[in-house]
């Protein structure tokens, strides 16, 4: 986003509806809904878009979606929760056909970031896991990202599309300001108590609620451009690491028994556990900055950025 973007460009691709001090926050977040609603639905009319590719785009607006709808549930009526649980459902579909493309790149993440340490595999092992992978992939594209698929997802977005033009937001940047240190909080408190000793469930979870933060705190970007880029992208950046730990942890799914790299679990165990031990150190140091403060004073510094921005 752009501190340039206004809320008269809403139909513009280059130019899409922010928040912006002194115009009507509900306003503003009904013309972002619809424009986010708007892009995943080019998503899925790209019959030039390759599957892997698509799958990629469509989950990350539906998580981007997701976490508005999260956002502003307190002020919307029961009909939108249920826009949330199907958008979830939907999301979930998705999710094998992710899995295997995350489990190539915690592969490739597992043997390039050991490669200072002694080989357990042979060359001809690691060309015949990548071509298993490949295969998985392909399988696991071919009967989720189907035409019934598609269609569910057009009927969805056509559907909340429709919703999100009758939303009656009227609410504050206050009332958002709330929500925004809700989920904070959340994130906050899903981070371990000992990093060196976490599990992948409780990563996973730290990583949702990251995500969520991430993606709400890229609504309101605009209003303090400079130190909000700074902050998503520190959010990003702890992703980026719990996903790389996730993916490993998908990867060793695929060694266990009866699973197709079940023949190289005991070689490839040990590169799997020491990324994830590298990309959990990291996210912790990450995790210390983004969640340095308290709620309340994170809370407050929003509403001083917007006050200012608005003077």
């Amino acid at each position: 986003m752009d501190d340039q973007h206004s809320l008269e460009g809403r139909g513009a691709v280059s130019d899409p509806p922010v928040l912006r001090p002194g115009q009507p926050v509900g306003d503003a977040l009904r013309a972002i809904a619809g424009h986010l609603l708007s892009e995943a639905h080019d998503i899925l009319e790209d019959e030039g878009r390759e599957p892997a590719v698509a799958v990629h785009d469509i989950r990350k607006e539906m998580k981007r979606w997701r976490a508005m709808l999260r956002l502003l549930s307190p002020f919307l009526d029961d009909h939108n929760k249920r826009l949330r649980e199907d958008a979830r459902t939907l999301s979930r579909k998705l999710t094998s056909a992710r899995d295997a493309q995350s489990a190539i790149d915690a592969f490739h993440d597992a043997i390039d970031g050991t490669l200072h340490l002694p080989p357990t595999l042979t060359p001809g092992s690691l060309i015949t896991i990548h071509q298993r992978l490949e295969e998985w992939k392909s399988k696991n594209e071919s009967t989720i990202w189907d035409d019934e698929t598609h269609q569910q997802l057009s009927d969805y977005i056509t559907a909340a599309s429709y919703q999100v033009s009758h939303w009656p937001l009227q609410i504050t940047f206050q009332d958002l300001a709330d929500q925004l240190a809700i989920t904070y909080r959340r994130a906050r408190k899903a981070q371990p108590e000992e990093w060196e000793t976490a599990v992948a469930d409780d990563l996973h979870e730290l990583r949702r609620r990251v995500i969520e933060h991430r993606y709400q705190m890229e609504l309101v970007e605009p209003a303090w451009p400079r130190l909000g880029r700074i902050w998503v992208d520190e959010a990003q950046r702890l992703r980026n690491r719990l996903g790389a730990f996730q993916d490993l942890s998908v990867l060793m799914h695929l060694t266990e028994p009866h699973q197709p790299l079940a023949t190289w679990r005991s070689r490839l165990m040990p590169l799997i556990a020491y990324r994830q031990a590298e990309h959990a150190k990291s996210a912790a140091r990450v995790a210390a900055r983004l969640f340095a403060e308290p709620p309340k004073a994170f809370r407050r510094r929003l509403e001083a950025l917007w006050d200012a921005q608005g003077a």
